[in-house]
């Protein structure tokens, strides 16, 4: 019946379907809201959404450290052995080389920035400066002298 009401309510006047709602919703007359266990003692449930909360994140976890132990990274840090000594130094080095160009790479670009940065600052100030300092100050006509 209160289903019913709050349908005719928006239908009606959509504040009032928006307070019956809330109403019904705080009264937990909703049966999807009414999830009751025996001795829970929660009537809409709200005491064990952080319980929830807290298996999702542990299950986050679990998957990540699964997913590490597969990658092979089983302190979560640097890649496995593959076995071969000689593979492994090389591999070290060359991440270390392109670790070291992406550096590099990336120190270029911030003084490229900067230096175009600092062009189109001084391409400003050289046309300020070749401007009149008052716009106004152009030579006009006093009133007193007849225009063409």
């Amino acid at each position: 019946m209160a289903l019913v009401l709050t349908v005719l309510g928006f239908l009606w006047w959509w504040p009032l379907g928006l307070i019956l709602l809330g109403f019904m919703i705080a009264r937990g007359r909703r049966a999807c809201w009414r999830r009751q266990i025996a001795g829970d003692g929660s009537m809409l449930g709200w005491e064990r959404g952080g319980d929830r909360w807290d298996r999702k994140v542990a299950r986050m976890q679990e998957k990540m450290e699964r997913l590490r132990a597969r990658m092979g990274r089983g302190d979560g840090f640097g890649p496995a052995s593959s076995g071969n000594r000689a593979f492994d130094e090389y591999r070290s080095e060359t991440l270390k080389r392109l670790e070291d160009e992406q550096r590099e790479f990336k120190e270029f670009l911030a003084r490229l920035r900067i230096a175009k940065d600092r062009a189109e600052f001084d391409h400003f100030m050289t046309d300020r400066r070749q401007r009149p300092s008052d716009p106004n100050s152009q030579t006009e006509p006093s009133p007193t002298e007849p225009r063409d």
